[in-house]
């Protein structure tokens, strides 16, 4: 290997391999191959030619197993145990939302409405025979592991921290396209691992939306709720105090500073930017409070509107510090939801235009399913024994 390799400078000359499909498929299909060697191991109790007082049973062999994945058919080998025990969930939960991926792309290309950004892939896939019949009975078989996921019950955890946000996406409804609000919601559990609560295409500037988000999350089980992190779409707030009574509502720093800095001309917003962020280091509301308060004072005459955020907005954003202090880098924003945004985004990408709300509900449900399934069996994203303070647990919303 070059010191050119090493160091990056050879990239120019790596780009045509990288670029390549093969080149992709190939570590696709590595990945993915050494993901079900380890899922066998860890059944069996035993790696290949070990012998392990634990094992359970005997590999037997492999069987072809072919994966249609974007960048191609991968071709894996599936492990075989002797007693017949071995199953993997590897194609199920991973094709899940490819074939919502798929349908998506299909779907534009049956009806006409395909972009040149997936013409590539939509011939591709229409070369092999869809028909609108198929389409819709592929839809059916994903639309009913989607709606199991979205009506499944959440009642066996309290679910202390609650976040909402919306994400936008462009969508084809009657003949026009128009940019249509995804309602995702998210909730860390009792033991503080994480999982993806639901998901919704609807107004985000109605409150009926949020009502009806926040109404099936509580015929769901979800209950014990003493935070909800969000920024301040209309409706929202009023929607939290109505289904999460007793519950506290924290305005996302992150989005405060942005709406904040807004306000002001480019050349004032490092010292704006500042001002809030000494705001926010406070660890004591009161200290905060008169922080923001001084701050807004030196603001008045300069930016009357940011003075104005300063003076009526900036307790919405100060709830976290009623919890442990540990806590609050997590509670405090929405980066999380951000982050889980800017996921859907990169995966959703090569649709560009979904051909219908549905559509768009079956895909973004399917990459939040499986996102939601590696959080929920992932180690703890925060520990919530800290919320139990010397008398007993805080307070629980009803």
């Amino acid at each position: 290997m070059t010191k050119e390799d090493l160091t990056g400078n050879g990239r120019d000359n790596q780009q045509p391999l990288i670029d390549s499909e093969g080149f992709i498929r190939g570590i696709v299909q590595a990945t993915l191959q050494e993901f079900l060697e380890a899922e066998m191991t860890e059944h069996i109790g035993a790696g290949p030619y070990e012998r392990s007082e634990g094992r359970v049973t005997q590999r037997n062999g492999y069987k072809g197993r072919t994966l249609k994945l974007r960048v191609g058919s991968v071709n894996l080998r599936l492990p075989q145990a002797r007693d017949g025990s071995f199953h993997t969930e590897l194609f199920g939960r991973y094709q899940r939302s490819e074939r919502a991926l798929t349908l998506a792309v299909v779907e534009m290309w049956v009806s006409g409405v395909s972009t040149r950004k997936v013409a590539a892939v939509a011939e591709e896939l229409g070369s092999v025979g869809f028909s609108k019949s198929t389409v819709s009975e592929l839809c059916k078989s994903l639309d009913a592991e989607v709606d199991a996921w979205r009506s499944r019950d959440l009642s066996a955890h309290a679910w202390p921290y609650l976040f909402v946000d919306a994400l936008y996406e462009d969508v084809r409804v009657g003949g026009s396209v128009v940019s249509e609000g995804v309602l995702v919601a998210c909730g860390i559990r009792d033991d503080g691992r994480r999982e993806i609560l639901d998901v919704a295409v609807a107004d985000t500037e109605s409150a009926a939306a949020y009502n009806d988000l926040f109404r099936s999350l509580r015929d769901r089980g979800v209950g014990g709720v003493l935070l909800v992190t969000s920024d301040d779409h209309r409706g929202l707030v009023a929607s939290i105090k109505r289904y999460f009574c007793g519950a506290a509502w924290q305005r996302c720093q992150t989005h405060f500073q942005r709406e904040a800095l807004s306000k002001v001309s480019y050349r004032l917003r490092a010292g704006l930017a500042a001002d809030i962020a000494a705001v926010f280091a406070e660890d004591d509301r009161g200290a905060a409070m008169a922080r923001a308060a001084e701050a807004a004072d030196r603001w008045r005459g300069v930016s009357p509107r940011a003075a104005a955020m300063l003076d009526d907005g900036i307790e919405d954003c100060l709830s976290a510090l009623a919890f442990p202090a540990e806590h609050r880098k997590s509670i405090r924003t929405n980066n999380m939801m951000e982050r889980l945004n800017e996921e859907i985004r990169r995966r959703d990408r090569v649709v560009g235009i979904f051909p219908n709300e549905a559509s768009a509900l079956r895909l973004i449900c399917s990459l939040c399913a499986d996102r939601s399934e590696d959080w929920a069996t992932g180690r703890p994203y925060l520990d919530m024994d800290l919320l139990h303070a010397d008398d007993g647990p805080l307070p629980a919303a009803g």
